[in-house]
């Protein structure tokens, strides 16, 4: 036997995230069996939170694993599964989706020889076995390729890019299958070491629980640089979280939220924008904590579930955004890197809201492609 396997995978960036791509078919049947594979390929856990001795980047937007095999969902060209490795403690998690991730999946599929495209555009329908939902992925072409550049900034990546367009449909529910898991716009949980907040727990894309950042004595504009700093800041989102996560019916028990699911829910920070950002006007200003790191750059699933949040009656994102458009549709966050636009179409039945797509755009890049190598 020789002392490393060598497994055939894709390094892809897709929005501001990056991840190691498998085909299904290169891993093995047993799923368990994939777990210490995509831990040791990443460099998890590492104590020190580099993953040196594997390719993942130290934090949690660079240690995430995709797999794509063949559809299981009558309406799709092909499955993706979304896989996140925590850095630091190697644990393993498949609930929840990465949009960032999501579209890379388009451009994989095509240079895999997984879908056709005729003429100058490419159109892929993604189920996302995480979720089970769809995801509609639509991008220019170049000789059978994904095309790479073009004009379409993202802020949070360097440079240019080809846009991405990506429709998550009918996005609510995607964890526990409520778009409001309490049943409720507004909620109050009880913070250890500060007492009552409202908060707001919305699952759409993914499930993330909104509070006002002056609930939490913040002001909302601090860099992650200095929300990483505060351990008081720190300790308070992690007791939130794990409340919300209790509260959204995620986990049942707080202990199962510190140590089986640790990067859901999101937690969003939420403050009014105090001026206009690079000539455009956004809604809300957002700080985004997930897996226990404040994101230098929102998901995409948050943003776009705090897109659709900010279209429900009573939810605090509703009261805290600005409406900068009279189209509710269109909603620009402002994060740590710069402005995200996202669209959302959310509808009022029978006195219940039900989330039909959410729009956003990315920019997806092949990196490097070869031979993963694990100790065996």
């Amino acid at each position: 036997m020789k002392p490393q396997r060598a497994i055939p995978c894709v390094y892809m960036r897709g929005g501001t995230s990056r991840a190691l791509f498998f085909h299904e078919r290169d891993l093995p049947a047993d799923t368990d069996a994939r777990d210490p594979l995509f831990c040791a390929a990443l460099g998890s856990p590492d104590p020190d939170e580099r993953q040196l001795d594997g390719m993942g980047g130290g934090i949690t937007s660079l240690s995430k694993i995709a797999v794509i095999g063949p559809p299981t969902h009558p309406g799709a060209d092909v499955d993706y599964t979304f896989v996140q490795v925590d850095p630091r403690r190697g644990s393993v998690g498949y609930r929840g989706n990465c949009g960032n991730i999501s579209s890379a999946v388009g451009p994989f599929a095509l240079e895999e020889g997984l879908v056709d495209a005729s003429g100058e555009e490419a159109a892929v329908v993604i189920h996302n076995t995480n979720t089970k939902k769809l995801i509609r992925a639509r991008f220019a072409t170049v000789n059978g390729y994904a095309a790479v550049t073009g004009d379409f900034r993202l802020d949070g990546v360097a440079g240019s890019g080809a846009p991405i367009e990506l429709g998550f449909l009918d996005p609510g529910g995607a964890a526990t299958g409520k778009l409001l898991p309490s049943g409720q716009a507004r909620n109050r949980l009880t913070i250890e070491s500060l007492g009552e907040v409202e908060v707001s727990m919305v699952d759409a894309c993914n499930p993330v629980v909104m509070i006002e950042a002056r609930a939490l004595g913040l002001s909302g504009i601090e860099t992650p640089a200095q929300l990483n700093a505060n351990p008081r800041a720190m300790q308070l989102f992690e007791h939130l979280r794990v409340q919300a996560a209790v509260s959204m019916g995620l986990v049942d028990d707080p202990a199962d939220a510190r140590t089986k699911m640790m990067n859901l829910p999101l937690v969003a920070l939420l403050s009014k924008p105090a001026a206009v950002q690079d000539g455009m006007q956004a809604d809300v200003v957002v700080r985004m904590i997930s897996s226990g790191q404040p994101r230098k750059a929102s998901p995409l699933t948050g943003a776009m579930c705090l897109a659709i949040a900010a279209q429900i009656d009573d939810t605090v994102i509703h009261d805290v955004r600005l409406r900068t458009t009279a189209d509710v549709s269109r909603f620009v966050i402002a994060h740590a890197s710069g402005l995200l636009p996202v669209a959302a179409r959310v509808e009022k039945r029978d006195g219940r809201f039900e989330a039909r797509e959410a729009i956003a755009f990315r920019t997806a890049r092949r990196l490097m492609d070869g031979r993963v190598y694990v100790p065996n």
